[in-house]
């Protein structure tokens, strides 16, 4: 017998959404730099990349994941209601591949299974400690490489 959907949303609550003002929040809290400059900096870092991906470049950040442009081609499709052939046009779309640090803490706090015991949570990691993504945010020098 399959549970409730009032159940359901019990075991797995939706996740929320959270938004820049609330990251600019939490940068701001524990950095303690104004609400202001944060907001700043993450604009101009997204602005920053949004004007690569249109620019066609690739962003890698290790650890973290790639983001790129690819293209896809025209082809015909079919409405579904009318079954008539529509044309849709080439079209660039921007493709997010995660990175294995990453991926690997997404993957340590997957909600269980229907039955399952959930897997013990991970310690709590900042971007700088052992689990994070770097070995201090962004800013810290040049790699090695000269890619991030």
């Amino acid at each position: 017998m399959q549970p409730s959907p009032r159940k359901r949303a019990m075991e797995h609550p939706e996740p929320k959404t959270i938004t820049k003002r609330d990251l600019v929040q939490r940068i701001a809290d524990s950095t303690g730099q104004t609400k202001v400059l944060v907001r700043d900096i993450i604009q101009r870092f997204l602005d920053e990349v949004s004007q690569e991906l249109v620019r066609g470049n690739r962003l890698e950040f290790r650890k973290f994941g790639v983001f790129e442009v690819r293209s896809r081609p025209g082809r015909t499709a079919q409405n579904p209601k009318t079954l008539a052939k529509v044309q849709v046009p080439p079209k660039r779309v921007v493709k997010f591949k995660v990175g294995n640090v990453l991926k690997k803490r997404v993957e340590a706090t997957a909600p269980p299974e229907a039955g399952a015991s959930a897997p013990p949570a991970p310690p709590a990691a900042g971007p700088s400690s052992a689990g994070g993504f770097g070995g201090g945010g962004f800013g810290t020098g040049p790699s090695p490489t000269g890619t991030d």
